[in-house]
């Protein structure tokens, strides 16, 4: 079979190069009027036979445009289309592979009918900051979901968990007809609705609405997605089924049930699987495909050179989830939207953890094994309501009430060692953890806009209220060794009660200075937060076999926290189509107080004050080009509980005491990119970020002889990073149905943290050097193939003599393969190796793990049942490793294993013809 698909495959490509051919169209769009170039019309071709687009381009800020492509067509549909113009329409013979149609004049649209002027709908239009598409100008397979046709656009990458990219910026947010569809997870949306009933695909930064009512412009590093129903489209049902059972008693299930009409609509879904599956998965391949990690690189100087986890997190998880949302329009001023998740999972997890720890006097190994059992149930509900009384005026009220119950069993066994691996201590920890969380948050803002020059007035109210009452049944025993043994005993059970309540005010004021262009914003801040927490120890009584009734107080803590901020700031900006910069001035008025009630002479009040600035500027010369820049100085002051000299002696093995003496910390944060890419899917990217801190705060510990460790913190200079990347993307064209699209990219950083062990300063210098190399070959209908390597490279230094430096490589492959056989059945392969020769004896280093689901289209499409094998190599692993400052540890937890599932998912959908009739799709047969 595999030796006549590949006959078949070449044999095909034969064919398809025998009938392509280059061609290269080229002119210039100038206004009929007056001769003016037109930049960002949209330039395209469509197949004659059945409209599909073939490729297109936008005009330059000259009115220049070139078509470069490959068909086996021997005339195309030509389209020029400018939003307030008459679309141009010329079918063009390709006789030769260059073709110069000269210079092209628009007319104004009069709403006049010309025989000779075909009007067509453009795939892609730019309407100032939106970029707009044609859903119907991009075919699809039939019956296409929204990922679907994502995947069909120019400039957008989806990988194989749903997240989206356009033009290499992430999508956070995806909106139908303005508003959430369902929940934060755009998987929901974009793997439920069908594309049928979508008419356009609108692309713009992400804002707030606030910012969008005041014109503001948003956050140009994220994009949102609106997606714009068909009128006939939105009224009617529809959702889908799906259930799956496998070997070793694997499991999934979920549903989805929508009501649309017109503004009005009711979503409900449940689903529950033992698979590691968070949020709601239908079955679908892309779905069940694990993620990827590879190296992490923290602020902190901490790297995580990852292995893989192919189930979702750690351990073995049985999740079950439900929820529902509501949206509707109460009139033209009011509409309103809320939602419910309830989510409850049950998981085990056993780790084994080895740890080598890098001290200027002495180097020593912690060696761990812990096993935990977590059960959670959670609860969120929250709405969102819109007030629009008149046009100048934006009010929005967004309440939600979480609530939260989590039960954790937990024992552990610990073993500390000194350089000769002779063991020093050892430790047993018995825990169970009872957690209730309950938390209301409002966020109330209006913005009240005065004239038509951008002048505005916002208000921000914010307040959240967070309770926690937290039992814990604490028992554990360290044993000492060497010249002076001894065992500390605690059985406790220990009470927390935390209370949180924050009251934060904001007010700004534009004053347009020139046009809407030029601006001065006056803003105002006050936020005030007070934090209460009780935390009672009671000691186990062995005689009476009870906790005793009176607290032990060297273990217990009752204090009071108030954090106060009073910040006016002044910002001078100027915004336009093209740019967009501002300078800000800010200063900080901050108190803070600590009342302690069990210990009063470690009382605390602490003033400060701090001037901090930003500067910022995003320059985009054409909707595929943009310059990003940004300069933040900021003053942080550490936690309260840092500044304390109370002695946490909680940990046996680690007293913890604060430093009333400590400093603010000052950062300067600066941030560089540049992109640009082509609708033909070829970009370039370049960005560089810096951060430097003076006054750190950083943790200062002493070793005693029986490796038992004494922390407190202390400011520290010298901290700093910096971090670059470089990546490139190049798509080439075989035919109108074969892409090959290559990509890769160069990155790295330097990360330097000081340290304070045994009274000795030093600092550890981390390098760290990522490539990465991959390509996507699609032939359209038929196949899709996206290899993908990684090389992740650190090295380790010290500045103290005698502390030796560490290097560490990780390799990782992946190849990603989809088939499809027939219009019915489909072929998806995960393939990935992972190898880190670094870890510790006794881990794995390398691992090959595969993914791979068959799907077969039933019931006119409307059914699909899938068979996957999990893991079927039986090498899943987690094993990764942690490059901390100073130490350097090897950790691998319960993953799972291998299973196999068969599952089917059903569709149903009413919406459009059927909906005034109340149909449904009837149920499959049994």
């Amino acid at each position: 079979m595999k030796k006549i698909l590949i006959i078949v495959v070449i044999m095909l490509t034969t064919h398809a190069f025998s009938q392509s051919q280059s061609f290269k169209i080229s002119g210039k769009l100038l206004t009929y009027e007056g001769n003016t170039p037109l930049e960002s019309a949209t330039v395209y071709l469509e197949r004659i036979k059945d409209s599909s687009m073939v490729t297109y381009t936008i005009t330059d800020k000259n009115g220049y445009f070139s078509l470069d492509n490959k068909t086996g067509d021997s005339e195309l549909n030509f389209f020029i289309s400018f939003v307030g113009y008459e679309t141009y329409f010329k079918t063009i013979k390709l006789e030769s592979p260059e073709i110069n149609l000269g210079t092209i004049n628009l007319k104004i649209d009069s709403n006049a009918l010309d025989e000779v002027i075909v009007k067509s709908t453009a795939p892609v239009v730019i309407k100032q900051d939106t970029l707009e598409f044609n859903s119907d100008s991009f075919k699809t397979k039939k019956d296409a979901n929204i990922e679907d046709l994502l995947r069909e656009l120019p400039g957008v990458e989806v990988d194989e968990n749903g997240s989206i990219k356009i033009n290499g910026k992430s999508v956070d947010k995806i909106l139908v007809d303005g508003k959430p569809f369902f929940g934060t997870d755009p998987t929901i949306t974009t793997r439920n609705l069908n594309k049928d009933i979508i008419s356009k695909i609108q692309v713009s930064d992400t804002k707030t609405d606030a910012e969008a009512f005041a014109g503001e412009t948003g956050s140009q590093t994220s994009k949102t997605i609106n997606l714009v129903m068909k009128e006939d489209k939105n009224k009617g049902v529809f959702g889908r089924v799906a259930g799956g059972v496998g070997t070793d008693d694997r499991y999934e299930y979920a549903g989805m049930f929508n009501l649309f009409k017109g503004d009005q609509r009711l979503s409900i879904l449940a689903g529950g699987n033992n698979i590691n599956q968070s949020g709601f998965s239908y079955g679908e391949i892309s779905k069940m495909l694990g993620g990827a990690n590879s190296i992490i690189s923290y602020g902190n100087g901490t790297v995580i050179i990852d292995g893989r986890n192919f189930g979702g997190g750690q351990g073995i998880t049985t999740s079950r989830s439900s929820g529902a949302n509501y949206a509707d329009d109460l009139g033209k001023k009011l509409d309103i939207s809320a939602n419910y998740f309830n989510s409850k999972s049950d998981s085990e997890n056993e780790s084994i953890t080895e740890r080598e720890n890098i001290f200027t006097d002495r180097t020593f190994f912690n060696d761990s094994q812990s096993k935990t059992i977590n059960e959670t149930d959670s609860h969120d509900l929250g709405m969102q309501v819109r007030i629009k009384p008149d046009s100048m005026l934006f009010i929005s009220v967004n309440p939600k009430l979480t609530y939260i119950n989590s039960k954790s069993i937990g024992d552990a066994n610990g073993q500390s060692y000194n350089a000769s691996r002779v063991l020093t201590n050892e430790s047993t920890t018995d825990t169970y953890v009872d957690n209730e969380t309950k938390n209301f948050s409002n966020d109330i803002s209006f913005t009240k806009r005065f004239g038509s020059k951008g002048s505005f007035l916002r208000g921000n109210f914010y307040f959240d209220d967070k309770t926690s009452l937290i039992d814990n049944y604490f028992n554990s025993e360290v044993v000492y060794y060497g010249d002076n043994p001894g065992t500390v005993e605690r059985n406790q059970y220990r009470k927390t009660d935390d209370e949180s309540n924050t009251i934060n005010g904001n007010l700004t004021y534009r004053l347009p200075l020139i046009g809407k262009e030029f601006y001065l914003d006056f803003n105002y801040e006050y936020r005030k937060t007070i934090s209460k927490r009780r935390f009672s120890s009671f000691d186990y009584d062995a005689v009476a076999e009870e906790f005793e009734t009176d607290i032990n107080e060297d273990f217990s803590t009752d204090f009071k926290n108030t954090n106060l901020l009073n910040s006016p700031s002044a910002k001078l900006g100027y915004q336009d189509k093209k740019l967009n910069t501002y300078v800000m001035a800010k200063y900080f008025f901050r108190d803070l107080e600590n009342i302690d009630y069990l210990r009063p002479n470690f009382n605390l009040k602490r003033s400060f004050e701090a001037l901090t600035g930003t500067a910022y500027l995003s320059y985009r010369p054409t909707p595929q080009k943009m310059v990003y820049l940004y300069y933040n100085v900021n003053n942080s002051v550490p936690d309260i509980s840092r500044f304390q000299a109370f002695s946490d002696i909680t940990d046996p093995l680690n007293t913890v005491t604060g430093n009333p003496l400590l400093k603010p910390s000052t950062t300067h944060n600066f941030y560089t990119y540049y992109d640009i890419y082509n609708p033909n899917g070829n970009g370039l990217s370049l960005y560089m970020s810096s951060f430097v801190e003076d006054n750190a705060v950083v943790a200062k510990q002493t070793v005693n002889d029986d490796l038992s460790r004494e922390t407190t913190y202390v400011n520290a200079k010298g901290i700093y990073r910096v971090n670059g990347d470089a990546s490139l993307s190049r798509k080439f064209i075989i035919d109108t149905l074969r892409t090959v699209q290559i990509s890769g990219g160069i990155g790295g950083g330097i990360n330097r943290s000081v340290n304070f062990n045994n009274d000795v300063q030093f600092a550890n210098l981390a390098k760290t050097t990522n490539v990465n190399i991959g390509a996507r070959f699609v032939w359209k209908d038929v196949m899709e193939l996206r290899p993908y390597y990684t090389l992740s490279y650190t090295k380790n230094t010290f500045n103290f003599e005698g502390l030796e430096g560490r290097d560490f490589t990780n390799h990782r492959i992946r190849i990603f393969n989809l088939v499809n056989f027939t219009k019915k059945l489909e072929w998806q392969n995960d393939i990935n190796f992972n190898y880190n020769p670094n870890v510790a004896d006794g881990f794995q280093k390398s691992s090959w793990f595969w993914n791979s689901t068959l799907s077969y289209s039933v019931l006119k499409d409307q059914g699909t049942i899938t068979l996957k094998a999990f893991d079927l190599l039986k090498q899943n692993t987690n094993a990764r490793r942690v490059v901390d400052q100073n130490f350097i540890q090897d950790q691998q937890n319960t993953v799972l294993r291998q299973y196999f599932m068969i599952g089917f998912s059903w569709k149903f959908n009413s919406l459009g013809a059927n909906a005034g009739q109340g149909g449904m799709a009837p149920p499959p047969p049994m």
